[in-house]
């Protein structure tokens, strides 16, 4: 029985590492240890439920989910598409993203104050024009809040399908005002703090929107072409899968994405269920001897 606990274990340590390995980049042990253990203020206790939704494994579908969503603007595309290095660099831009996430969920007030600073510093210096003549830049607040909403809007509604135990709907009104507080510092003047708020800002947009070459070419970078190996791309296959069947239909039409009613509604997010548990699974801390 111990041999066998001990395969397990080793299983689940492996792939627990693998997944943070990917995550949280070659630094990702060091800024955990930082992120949790520095004493001080934080900006969002221990309660609250940004804490429950960003530490669940349902955000590796709601970021994918909101990659897809913001692509639709083609200003905010062309800021990404000319300046992140999303194909280059696509493992480090998640680390970064999910070490910003990171900081400003779990870490102290001060370490959430320098991660905005440095953000906000870097969109300064993002902007630039398409291929239409329209001027962008990265720090525009009609812009900063669409990547806001969507964001907010994708893993508040990957948690409510696959969350290992979601929130009551006022406690993902509170989730919303949570993360109108990250917003509200990185110059968005004045975020949805309301579920029902937050859907009001997705409609508004809707006029803006549409599928530019450098949407679709993203869509099939993360969705057909992703920079995976070949054993890992049947789990990510399922998980993109998943994203895809969350976005609303609007947007599906947007991005050519046909609906199949029986997958979509049934088979798919069953698929959905396993993959974050197995995340969630492998990435948890194997029992103690005490507690086997």
């Amino acid at each position: 029985m111990d041999r066998d606990v001990l395969t397990v274990s080793g299983v689940r340590d492996r792939l627990g590492k693998a997944l943070f390995s990917r995550v949280a980049g070659p630094d990702g042990p060091a800024n955990r240890a930082r992120i949790h253990n520095t004493p001080g203020p934080r900006w969002f206790g221990a309660d609250r439920p940004i804490r429950v939704v960003h530490g669940d494994a349902s955000m590796f579908i709601g970021g994918l989910r909101a990659l897809l969503l913001q692509s639709l603007h083609p200003l905010a595309m062309a800021a990404v598409a000319a300046h992140s290095g999303y194909r280059g660099d696509p493992w480090g831009r998640l680390q970064r993203t999910s070490t910003f996430l990171a900081v400003t969920t779990f870490g102290t007030a001060d370490d959430a104050r320098s991660a905005v600073e440095r953000v906000r510093a870097i969109h300064e210096q993002v902007k630039g024009m398409t291929a239409e003549g329209e001027h962008y830049q990265a720090s525009d607040p009609h812009l900063l809040e669409w990547v806001h909403i969507t964001e907010t809007d994708s893993f508040l509604r990957a948690h409510e399908r696959f969350g290992a135990r979601p929130l009551a709907s006022t406690d993902y009104d509170a989730y919303v005002a949570d993360t109108a507080k990250v917003a509200t510092a990185l110059g968005v003047p004045d975020p949805p703090r309301t579920r029902s708020d937050l859907e009001a800002r997705l409609a508004a947009y809707r006029p803006e929107l549409r599928a530019t070459p450098e949407c679709r070419a993203t869509a099939r970078f993360l969705l057909v072409h992703p920079p995976l190996p070949l054993a890992a791309r049947p789990a990510y296959a399922l998980l993109a899968a998943n994203a895809v069947t969350s976005l609303p239909e609007w947007a599906r039409r947007l991005l050519g994405l046909p609906r199949v009613p029986v997958l979509d509604d049934l088979a798919i997010p069953l698929t959905g269920h396993v993959l974050t548990r197995a995340i969630r699974w492998s990435m948890s801390p194997p029992p103690s001897a005490d507690a086997r």
